[in-house]
């Protein structure tokens, strides 16, 4: 129940639909700023693809897509860091101040949060980025003067090249440099479906060591594997427990934290 994460850390990943539909971004944000309010520490991460595609287009910018994969030359890093960092974050920051809440927005790049070097691998999608080091003290100190830290991944390498990051997973590892009590993902489905045409057929816990028998079998596939990926990885860095959730139910946040047994897909470790 809710009250075991007072004086906790949960983080949560924002985006999907929940992040385009207004309705749904404003209880969103009224479930962080309600949360911060009864003394969780709430950390929202956030990415932005659609509109950077949009602000590229805008600029008469096509954007390049790799097997689905978005490919970032130097230009599109640019404007990847300036929407995300700029638009995206302070509009959310200003959405969490407008619902009583007192917010500060950060990007990965500020205290080198997120250092980061080259994707490696095929194919080859330009400046993009994986995480090497997270060092969380710019996200404690905005925590420990009362602020919610609202995050926009993009990092830098040692030489200062500018990488987009991927939210998941740039999500996942700051929850477990954090190590977080809780890390929520939120996505556009209710969680891990043993049948993805069939919602009823929601998973509703998972240990990590059943994970690799569920990809053998299908069930974990596509788009849900570098998510589910990245929640192992956040796990085995210190995060307590992962969830799934449908982001598209309002006020799904504050649901999850008050049930006792969730409402969507519930990860733990071994």
């Amino acid at each position: 129940m809710i009250h075991n994460y007072f004086g906790k850390t949960v983080v949560i990943k924002y985006g999907g639909n929940a992040m385009i539909d207004e309705g749904l971004k404003s209880a969103v944000m009224q479930d962080v700023v309600r949360l911060a309010g009864m003394g969780i520490w709430v950390v929202l991460v956030h990415g932005g693809g659609p509109e950077i595609s949009n602000t590229l287009a805008a600029m008469g910018k096509e954007t390049k897509f790799i097997n689905g994969l978005r490919y970032t030359d130097a230009e599109t890093a640019q404007v990847a860091a300036m929407v995300l960092a700029g638009k995206v974050n302070k509009s959310l920051v200003v959405l969490i101040q407008k619902n009583g809440g007192k917010a500060i927005g950060l990007c990965g790049l500020d205290g080198g949060m997120l250092q980061a070097e080259k994707l490696s691998g095929e194919p080859d999608l330009g400046y993009v980025g994986e995480i090497s080091k997270v060092d969380p003290s710019p996200i404690e100190i905005a925590l420990d003067n009362g602020f919610i830290p609202v995050i926009a991944t993009v990092g830098a390498d040692a030489e200062g090249q500018i990488y987009n990051i991927n939210a998941d997973t740039a999500a996942a590892a700051v929850a477990g440099a954090l190590k977080a009590e809780k890390f929520i993902l939120m996505t556009d489905v209710k969680g891990l479906l043993r049948d993805k045409d069939d919602e009823n057929s929601l998973i509703p816990a998972i240990s990590v060591g059943e994970i690799p028998k569920l990809m053998k079998e299908g069930i974990i596939s596509g788009g849900m594997i570098p998510k589910i990926q990245s929640c192992v990885d956040g796990i085995r860095s210190g995060i307590k427990e992962v969830s799934i959730i449908d982001g598209t139910a309002e006020h799904s946040v504050l649901r999850e934290l008050s049930s006792e047994t969730g409402i969507g897909t519930l990860i733990r470790g071994e």
